[in-house]
């Protein structure tokens, strides 16, 4: 039994998500990896060293250079024919490619999954993370994407994967590229961080984001998040936001400042193995799920941590 694993990444590798998915499906026997983009030489060979990958798939070429949906798709579904599973991170793109090619192929997508009881059999959180569901598939075919903070990612290191280059496939252009704009930040991203600290609406503007959150995560060498309310204020940008619709994430220490601790937000950061919150109502549920929880004014309390880093 294989499973390809579609693999996501950006200018400084393959992304963590990605080698979580990896490890999702070593369980389900031998793993392929596609990389698909224009120019993927290098980031081939680093997937071939990703431990587990015993073959990586490349398709290089302009089609694919900004990971649209429709190109991507075509591609998978020429490839699935020869896999019993399709996997992909729950990132953006895993999220916007993986059900539309289960679509194609007229196969049940199972979303997010976050264990693998057998070949047929997986579990995923509903409701908010407050459930876990153990669905069976009957389909012949599994689209699979994976919550990567379920999963230990694959080590980046180890592998010695062949390589083969393949074909593009011709696609309808449902969509095209414009334009993007990417945020800069020499701090972690936020899937990939040990450290994570986030704010929530009592941060009151971004400036104090700036102002007392970023010195914090500075001297901790955190990301920093935030929840959907603040980002729904204008705050931060989106790409902060930890949540349900936002990013999922589990680090060794996450940091909640000014949160409520809202369903929406902690089915995004329950899972962190510390979870520290700082909020002046000690009623909040934030403090429920917290194994540290200081009450307090977040506005004195931040610069005396700062200080006492």
């Amino acid at each position: 039994m294989t499973s390809l694993v579609l693999l996501d990444y950006d200018a400084t590798g393959i992304k963590q998500p990605s080698r979580s998915a990896v490890a999702a499906a070593a369980q389900l026997g031998e793993v392929h990896a596609l990389v698909a983009g224009e120019n993927v030489g290098a980031t081939a060979q680093a997937a071939a060293k990703i431990a587990g990958v015993s073959k990586v798939l490349v398709a290089d070429g302009p089609a694919y250079a900004h990971a649209l949906a429709e190109p991507l798709a075509a591609l998978l579904v020429s490839l699935a024919g020869d896999y019993s599973h399709v996997l992909a991170a729950a990132t953006a793109v895993g999220k916007n490619v993986l059900p539309r090619v289960a679509a194609l192929l007229d196969s049940q997508p199972i979303s997010d999954i976050s264990g693998v009881v057998d070949a047929d059999t997986f579990i995923r959180p509903i409701y908010a993370g407050n459930a876990l569901a153990t669905v069976k598939s009957s389909d012949a075919k599994k689209f699979i994407t994976v919550r990567a903070a379920s999963f230990d990612a694959a080590a980046a290191v180890g592998g010695s994967a062949s390589i083969e280059n393949i074909a593009a496939v011709p696609a309808g252009e449902g969509s095209r590229y414009i334009s993007s704009e990417l945020s800069k930040s020499e701090r972690p991203e936020l899937t990939a961080a040990k450290i994570i600290v986030s704010g929530g609406r009592g941060m009151q503007n971004g400036e104090n984001f700036t102002k007392l959150l970023d010195p914090v995560a500075d001297k901790l060498g955190a990301a920093v998040g935030a929840s959907r309310a603040a980002v729904d204020a204008g705050y931060v940008p989106n790409d902060y936001q930890v949540g349900q619709t936002g990013k999922i994430v589990a680090p060794e220490l996450y940091v909640a400042v000014g949160i409520s601790g809202a369903i929406q937000h902690l089915a995004g950061m329950k899972d962190s193995k510390v979870i520290v919150a700082i909020n002046k109502d000690e009623d909040a549920p934030i403090f429920q799920v917290a194994d540290y929880g200081l009450v307090g004014d977040l506005f004195t309390i931040l610069p005396e941590l700062e200080k006492g880093l």
